[in-house]
């Protein structure tokens, strides 16, 4: 959304114009409820957060100086009011605990890509990553390859290379939605990148797995 469309959705919101409002949830609403889930216990109280939401825009957007971009804005009251009732119901984690959370030794690649100690260059690349085809990276069959790779992320990665990769957020947009750090979400971004990045490889070079590490 550029500059200008902001500030024109914000002043139609102001004026009470429906169309506006339903736009805003066309745009954000499928992205607040994941987001919302990640603070919660389940769906049913994600959609709840979604709902109060809402209604805090709606009520707050006479209020709103446009000193931050609206989707900025709305996504500091979802994250609030999730973190709080997260924490009302015994489910919240923040977020920024998240980044590493299970993960502190999990390297982005599988160290058998690597040659050995013993082999004359270690820590080599015993099976470097391919450059693949333009063609087979849009074939539906690989799309849906590399869905179901995100799909089964943590829920932390999964959404940070959802805001990045698919919906095409910037790293300050994504940092502050979620209220993590730019290292945080580069973090997440790196390991989700590169756990896609594997499954690809085994769909599109099934022998890669072969190779002599």
């Amino acid at each position: 959304m550029t500059e200008h469309h902001d500030h024109e959705l914000v002043e139609r919101l102001r004026e009470g114009d429906e169309s506006a409002f339903a736009e805003l949830i066309n745009m954000y609403g499928a992205t607040m409820l994941r987001v919302a889930q990640m603070y919660v216990r389940d769906r049913a109280t994600a959609e709840e957060v979604v709902q109060e939401t809402w209604l805090a825009v709606l009520n707050g957007i006479d209020r709103f100086e446009e000193r931050s971009s609206l989707k900025t804005w709305l996504f500091r009251i979802l994250t609030n009011r999730a973190k709080t009732r997260g924490a009302r119901d015994g489910r919240m984690i923040p977020f920024s605990s998240l980044a590493g959370a299970g993960e502190e030794d999990e390297p982005s690649v599988d160290p058998d890509r690597f040659l050995g100690p013993d082999s004359p260059t270690p820590g080599a690349w015993a099976a470097p990553p391919r450059a693949w085809p333009q063609e087979r990276l849009l074939e539906l069959e690989t799309l849906a390859v590399i869905q179901m790779a995100i799909a089964e992320l943590p829920e932390t990665q999964r959404e940070v290379i959802r805001l990045r990769d698919v919906e095409g957020w910037s790293p300050m947009e994504v940092a502050d939605a979620l209220e993590i750090t730019d290292g945080n979400q580069r973090v997440l971004l790196h390991r989700a990148r590169s756990k896609v990045r594997a499954a690809l490889e085994r769909y599109l070079d099934p022998d890669i797995g072969m190779a002599a590490p």
